[in-house]
């Protein structure tokens, strides 16, 4: 898709809201203190953004009143990447930011959280009390022996202990990491073994789709495999009693204690994330507390344009880069809405009753619950109050275009129309490389533009910049979230060749995208599973965004496998609709729609029907493991096991390989 495909915006931001936005604010500002361009609005701002990469950063910390407890030395001393050191001398703790809205007296009593179970019944928790139970946690830990640089884990689902657990865990200089408790006790381990934590919280289970899963057998495997815990905190979701030797929550949040704050140099660890880990051990990735502060600040801060009168919902699970994402939301002064439960239950409509219930104005969720919707025939916006909703943002692969017409029009009738963000980053650098920008118009199938302090580039095999082309998704300037190192790394070589190894200094994702001539960007899929017919390289999402139109699909696979003798195979897997059948007609279909909406080269093979489409815990589609088991590699050595949400669906790809052998 190029910029001349769509020429009319589906939305433009009035006038009114333009003016009102924290990033017209902000440029105004820093124009007037740094020489940011007054003129020439995003695009502008923008441009300058990346030419003026230091005095850029140092603008967003004055503009957001960062509070160094250590002045720093300059805003950037080396800018090599990997390497890049970011306001050296700094010191400051991330908590400290997170909890300001606290110090308010007219703030103290409103909410910081709204948790929602499957009732969907909002429970408030008031900054104050977020407060004084992170102060409480904090000494807690720090009585346990936990010093900054100690390991402290969440077994845990998105409710406020765990935000709680977070926020006190960074204002003692300690380091984070967490999973959802539907990961199996072996893809917790591949996470937390890596890391040796020496706390662990946990859940004795969680609730989702209507029913309870007790998970106290996987805690004692847990605590047995994980020998460098000193302690483990229950936390009775459930209702059980604590295991033999495990400390009570209430008993480690009851005091009423003001949180005392660590000060750490900026590139202290914060956090570790994991990548999905399908055809390995997950990468185990370290960002700052100082990166992670001043990039989130600019994220939500200018480009969702939060502040202290939002309401931030977002669905996802504690073991997804979204939810370090939305706890950052406090960041602001924004309310964020944790939900803990099934996307769709007790129907389809379930996240935006909870838009509704907590008066949610952005709302944030997955590509495929918006197209699930569709398919549905849900209407949101006659169905529920959603009158406060001034954005919906999607994340998780690329929105295809039937997702913003169809949110377009059922919100045709909202004063000003809804304004559709669909975002793209990664968990490398929790955050996004192009996405939400309040002031720009947003085009069909399109991200409205390359975040500020992203020098994005669609890139060719040479490193020649592309145009209106699709490319190598790269970022040639430093982002302060990128990844201080990878635990366990300690040369360095495994991170360099994550993201080095293909062009030197220059970070590549492994997206394919264009850059289109207007200035927005399009996502056509991970490069690392590419599709090449005839030397011509094609992006899946492409193909899936034209199937999952056809309302017999639920959803589809498709991989291409180098042959043995120089052929390329390429089958399409369809999960099929409830009721609908494979015949002749709807393979006809399938390929009829794919040749007319994209090419003769796009059309599959074969279309094969499956019982389901596998994917990551966090719900991705998994492309590169079962082109691996389709040419041949044994299931052990194809994929991480512990890493894959139905491991029943793989044995028909290894079973499919072994008789076209």
């Amino acid at each position: 898709m190029t910029s001349s495909a769509n020429p009319a915006p589906l939305w433009q931001p009035s006038p009114e809201r333009i003016a009102d936005a924290q990033v017209t604010r902000f440029q105004a500002w820093a124009a007037e203190h740094y020489g940011a361009p007054a003129d020439g609005g995003y695009e502008a701002l923008h441009r300058w953004s990346v030419a003026e990469l230091d005095t850029f950063w140092k603008a967003v910390t004055d503009w957001f009143d960062v509070r160094f407890t250590t002045p720093y030395a300059r805003v950037l001393g080396d800018r090599a990447m990997p390497g890049a050191a970011w306001f050296p001398g700094a010191t400051l703790n991330y908590a400290e930011h997170a909890l300001r809205a606290a110090e308010d007296p007219t703030r103290a009593d409103t909410p910081a959280l709204l948790h929602v179970d499957e009732s969907h019944d909002p429970q408030p928790v008031t900054w104050a009390e977020l407060r004084r139970q992170v102060g409480s946690l904090a000494a807690e830990l720090r009585t346990l022996g936990v010093r900054p640089g100690d390991r402290v884990s969440g077994y845990l689902p998105n409710i406020p202990q765990a935000v709680v657990a977070l926020l006190a865990t960074a204002a003692v200089g300690a380091v984070w990491t967490s999973c959802a408790p539907d990961f199996g006790a072996r893809s917790v381990l591949d996470r937390f073994q890596q890391v040796e934590p020496v706390v662990l919280f946990t859940v004795d289970g969680y609730r989702y789709g209507g029913k309870e899963h007790d998970r106290r057998d996987t805690v004692a495997e847990l605590r047995s495999e994980l020998p460098s815990l000193r302690a483990v905190v229950h936390i009775p979701l459930l209702g059980t009693e604590a295991p033999e030797g495990a400390l009570e929550w209430s008993a480690l949040t009851a005091a009423d204690v003001a949180p005392t704050y660590e000060a750490v140099p900026f590139d202290h660890p914060l956090w570790v994330l994991y990548s999905s880990g399908t055809t390995g051990l997950p990468k185990a990735i370290v960002q700052s507390q100082g990166g992670i502060l001043v990039e989130h600040l600019k994220q939500l801060g200018l480009h969702c344009d939060l502040g202290p009168d939002d309401r931030f919902f977002w669905y996802t699970s504690t073991g997804w880069m979204m939810w370090n994402f939305l706890v950052s939301g406090l960041l602001t002064g924004t309310t964020i809405v944790l939900y803990d439960g099934s996307p769709g239950y007790p129907d389809t409509g379930a996240q935006w009753r909870i838009a509704e219930r907590t008066g949610a104005t952005l709302f944030g969720t997955s590509a495929a619950y918006v197209m699930a919707c569709r398919k549905a025939d849900v209407h949101p916006a006659r169905d529920f109050d959603l009158s406060r909703v001034t954005c919906v943002a999607t994340t998780g692969s690329p929105l295809p275009p039937d997702g913003f017409r169809w949110l377009h029009d059922e919100f045709a009738d909202t004063p000003g129309g809804l304004w559709t963000a669909s975002v793209s980053g990664g968990t490398d650098v929790c955050s996004c490389f192009a996405g939400a920008v309040p002031t720009l118009p947003v085009h069909i199938g399109e991200l409205q533009a390359p975040c500020l302090g992203t020098d994005l580039q669609a890139w060719d095999p040479q490193g020649k910049p592309l145009t209106d082309e699709v490319g190598e998704l790269v970022v040639t300037n430093p982002m302060p979230s990128m990844p201080i190192h990878f635990w366990n790394d300690p040369d360095g070589t495994r991170y360099h060749d994550s993201y080095f190894d293909t062009y030197p200094g220059v970070w590549r994702h492994g997206d394919w995208i264009t850059l289109t001539s207007r200035g927005s960007v399009v996502i056509h899929g991970r490069s690392d599973s590419t599709l090449n017919r005839q030397g011509v390289r094609m992006g899946s999402a492409d193909i899936y965004e034209a199937v999952e139109r056809l309302p017999e699909i639920r959803e589809s696979l498709v991989i291409g496998v180098e042959q043995p003798d120089g052929g390329y195979w390429m089958p399409l897997f369809v999960h099929l609709a409830e009721g609908a059948t494979l015949d002749d007609g709807l393979r006809d279909r399938i390929k009829r729609t794919i040749r007319e909406q994209l090419s003769p080269r796009h059309v599959p093979d074969e279309v094969i029907e499956v019982a389901g489409i596998p994917h990551t815990l966090t719900g991705k589609r998994i492309e590169v493991p079962v082109k691996r088991l389709l040419q041949g590699t044994p299931m052990d050595k194809a994929v991480n096991l512990g890493s894959v949400d139905n491991l029943d669906l793989l044995g028909f790809y290894e079973d499919l390989a072994r008789k076209r052998a």
